[in-house]
């Protein structure tokens, strides 16, 4: 995989999953992206690093349409809107980062090796918290007598 630096879509396999998505019908985007967080948060066994790769380019999609989320603007990411992505992605693409990140994930494993993992795994924090933002707490009670 060659890499460039740490963005979510800045790597050739990324780059290519965007390529992809430029080259089929809008109607037909939202199941690769679907169908790319699946192969990540559905593997038990260990998770190759371009599947993790696609699953991390997918979440960022998924999240650029969150409250609070970042728009893809890199040159690598599609060039062809995506369309309006259903509530239901967002646990799903939550379950392909928790998956990316865990012990048994390639990409992980590269990330970890080249030194530049607490990074990497902060962008993907960030990505994690858009897509299931934490409620906020407060100390006041929920209801008075």
């Amino acid at each position: 995989m060659g890499t460039w630096d740490i963005g979510h879509f800045d790597n050739d396999t990324a780059a290519d999953f965007a390529g992809g998505l430029d080259d089929v019908e809008p109607v037909e985007r939202v199941g690769l992206i679907r169908a790319a967080l699946e192969r990540a948060a559905r593997n038990p066994e260990y998770l190759d690093d371009d599947e993790g790769v696609e699953a991390v380019a997918a979440a960022a999609l998924v999240a650029a349409q969150c409250p609070g989320g970042a728009a893809v603007t890199t040159a690598y990411g599609p060039d062809e809107p995506i369309p309006p992505l259903p509530a239901e992605l967002r646990p799903l693409a939550v379950g392909a980062l928790d998956r990316v990140v865990a012990e048994e994930s390639g990409l992980a494993e590269l990330w970890d090796e080249s030194g530049s993992g607490p990074a990497w795994r902060k962008g993907i924090r960030a990505l994690r918290d858009v897509l299931e933002p934490v409620p906020p707490t407060t100390d006041a009670p929920l209801f008075t007598l």
